[in-house]
C-alpha cells in the first residue's frame, strides 16, 4: 500500500507540477531531459526546440497509454515514470527557455514607467483589455519601448498571448465576408468583439477553464469547441492561440459544414495548436498567410496565420 500511494504521488508530480519541484523529485530524469534541451537550444532554431519535445511526447506515448489500459497498476506506473517525467519536464523545460529569449536573458520582470506608459497606449483600452492597434502607430512607437521582450511574458498568465492590428481584423473581415462565424477557445472574446466592430457576425465560445486567470464577459458563451460547432454548425471557424496538442481542433477539420478555418498561432509548434492535425486532415488547403502574419503583433511571438479552405469536390 505505502508502494502504490508513492508512486500515485509521483505520477500526480508527472502530470502537474511545476518544473523545479519535478527538477527536485526526479535529478536522474533532469540529467537526460536538461541535456537535450542545451543541445536543442544551441542550434538557435525554434524547431529543434519543438522536435526536443516532441520525441519526449512521443516516448511517452506508449507507456501513458499502457498506464491507462492497467488502471494504474502499481507494476505498469513504475516502469512509464521515467518516461511521464521526462515528457512533463521537456514540454516545461521548453516553455521556460522560450520565455527566457523574450525576456531577452535581462531577468527584468517589470516596464520602467515609460515603457509601461508606450505598452499601454498601444495595445489596452484601459486596464489590461485589448483594443485593435494601428500598424501606424505600432511602427512609430513600438521602436521606442525599451522593453519590449518583456511584454508577453507579463500577460500570458493572463491568457493574453497576441495583438490584433486594425488591418488584420479588417483582414479577416474581408475573407469570413457574410458567413456566420465562430470563435472556439474565445479566452477573453477580444477577437470576436473587434471583428463584430468590423462588421462579422460571429459567436465567442470557450469552455472557461481559465477562470482563474481570465474574467470572462457575458459575451463568451460557456461551451467547449465540439458543442460550440454542433450548436452553432459555422461555415467559418476561428480560434486564437489553440492549447497544443488539444482535441478539437481535429473535429473542427472533420466537420461537414466548416468552409474555412483561421488560426492565429506561431511558429513555436510545441506552443500552440494541434500540428499533428493539421498535417493529418485531408479535406482543406493548408497555407500561411505570410502579409497576414505581419500584422499579427507584436512581432518577437513569431506570429502565423494559418488558413484553412474546404477543397472543392
Amino acid at each position: 500500500m505505502a508502494r502504490y500511494k508513492r508512486i500515485e504521488r509521483q505520477l500526480g508530480l508527472a502530470e502537474s507540477a511545476t518544473l523545479d519541484n519535478l527538477i527536485e523529485a526526479f535529478p536522474n530524469e533532469w540529467t537526460t531531459v536538461g541535456a537535450a534541451l542545451v543541445e536543442a537550444t544551441a542550434t538557435k532554431r525554434p524547431e529543434a526546440i519543438g522536435a526536443f519535445v516532441q520525441a519526449a511526447q512521443e516516448a511517452a506515448a506508449p507507456y501513458r497509454q499502457r498506464v491507462g489500459k492497467s488502471r494504474k497498476n502499481p507494476e505498469v506506473l513504475a516502469t512509464a515514470m521515467p518516461y511521464l517525467v521526462r515528457s512533463r519536464m521537456a514540454y516545461l523545460a521548453a516553455q521556460r527557455a522560450v520565455q527566457a529569449a523574450a525576456l531577452g536573458g535581462r531577468g527584468q520582470h517589470r516596464f520602467t514607467l515609460w515603457n509601461g506608459l508606450l505598452v499601454q497606449k498601444l495595445f489596452f483600452a484601459r486596464g489590461l483589455q485589448r483594443k485593435p492597434v494601428s500598424m501606424r502607430a505600432f511602427r512609430w512607437l513600438w521602436p521606442l519601448v525599451t522593453q519590449k521582450r518583456l511584454l508577453m511574458p507579463l500577460v500570458n498568465p493572463k491568457g493574453i498571448y497576441a495583438f490584433y492590428s486594425k488591418e488584420l481584423l479588417a483582414a479577416l473581415a474581408r475573407l469570413i465576408a457574410d458567413r456566420p462565424a465562430l470563435e472556439i477557445a474565445a479566452g477573453d472574446g477580444c477577437l470576436s468583439r473587434s471583428l463584430r466592430v468590423a462588421g462579422v457576425t460571429i459567436s465567442a465560445t470557450d469552455d472557461h477553464s481559465w477562470s482563474r486567470s481570465i474574467d470572462y464577459p457575458d459575451d463568451v458563451e460557456k461551451l467547449d469547441a465540439e458543442r460550440a460547432l454542433a450548436r452553432y454548425r459555422p461555415r467559418v471557424v476561428l480560434c486564437s492561440y489553440p492549447p497544443p496538442k488539444n482535441t478539437f481542433e481535429a473535429v473542427v477539420l472533420a466537420s461537414d459544414f466548416v468552409e474555412s478555418y483561421m488560426v492565429i498561432t506561431t511558429r513555436h509548434r510545441f506552443a500552440a495548436g494541434d500540428w499533428a492535425a493539421y498535417e493529418a486532415q485531408t479535406d482543406f488547403d493548408m497555407t500561411v498567410d505570410a502579409d497576414l502574419s505581419r500584422l499579427i503583433l507584436p512581432p518577437e511571438i513569431d506570429p502565423l496565420l494559418l488558413v484553412f479552405r474546404k477543397r472543392k469536390g
